[in-house]
């Protein structure tokens, strides 16, 4: 049997590598007609194979305030940070700049999460957190030109997810998770299903290229991603968890190396090493 500390780690672990895998599908789902069909069918699928757990949670008598807040976690979490993210990169923000400037969510959870949520934040986890932002800016790089309003919609989803992550630590005990996750999906789901018709996309055609950029949504970037997120945020602090955030920028790059063949350079590599060091000392315990 694992320990509760391991246990917590493989978890960490594996939301660095499902939190990085979203830019490997964003890669996958721009090779499509529409990026807000995979979106919306991403969530869609999901929350179908979920409606079993639902139809059992609303027997249980569920109130009112508890539908409402998974609702709200959808719509901010789900649909808001990612429609934001991806329209973005439209606008002409590189995806490692859009990292970098995700990479602002720990620090602007660290600055809410003493008033929000009363959680203590150390000098350690400052300093942390404040080595961790360097080593993203290295492993990124220089900043290239874009479209204001695409860095001004970048900020916005990371800001949608600092709001999100704030509120499921304050309102959210984890309980009935999967059934919490379906309305979740669900109103993703019918969030961006006007985005696809827009793009002459809600019903397309199902291209191996399209498949294969839902099924990765699904199984990494929705189950691992947000399904980790939830759990690790329950067994530690809002600002543990924001800066495991750091580490998601380096990662992507070594994944994208892998399988795309993007460039990795030395900045990156010492990037990545510093991010480490600085996850290392915001870890500290709560």
């Amino acid at each position: 049997m694992l320990t509760a500390r391991a246990q917590t780690a493989l978890l960490e672990t594996g939301l660095v590598l499902a939190w990085s895998s979203a830019f490997i599908g964003a890669v996958l789902a721009s090779q499509t007609l529409s990026v807000f069909s995979v979106l919306m069918w991403r969530f869609g699928l999901i929350a179908i194979a979920l409606t079993p757990l639902l139809l059992w949670a609303a027997r249980l008598g569920l109130p009112l305030r508890w539908y409402g807040l998974h609702i709200l976690l959808g719509f901010t979490g789900m649909f808001c940070c990612l429609a934001f993210a991806l329209k973005s990169i439209d606008l002409g923000v590189p995806a490692g700049t859009a990292a970098l400037i995700g990479a602002l969510q720990p620090l602007a959870t660290a600055v809410l999460a003493g008033p929000v949520l009363r959680e203590a934040v150390t000098l350690r986890q400052w300093l942390g957190l404040a080595i961790g932002l360097g080593g993203v800016a290295l492993a990124v790089g220089q900043v290239s030109g874009a479209d204001v309003l695409g860095y001004a919609f970048s900020l916005a989803s990371t800001l949608c997810l600092v709001v999100t992550t704030l509120i499921a630590k304050a309102r959210w005990d984890n309980s009935h998770f999967l059934p919490a996750f379906a309305v979740q999906t669900a109103t993703a789901a019918l969030c961006f299903a006007p985005l696809a018709w827009w793009d002459q996309a809600l019903l397309p055609a199902w291209d191996l290229d399209f498949v294969a950029a839902v099924a990765w949504a699904i199984v990494f970037s929705t189950g691992g991603a947000y399904g980790l997120y939830y759990l690790c945020l329950q067994r530690t602090s809002a600002v543990r968890v924001g800066s495991l955030i750091y580490l998601t920028p380096p990662v992507t790059m070594v994944w994208a190396w892998l399988m795309f063949g993007q460039p990795l350079t030395l900045f990156a590599i010492a990037g990545f090493v510093i991010c480490i060091v600085g996850v290392w000392l915001a870890q500290a315990r709560p």
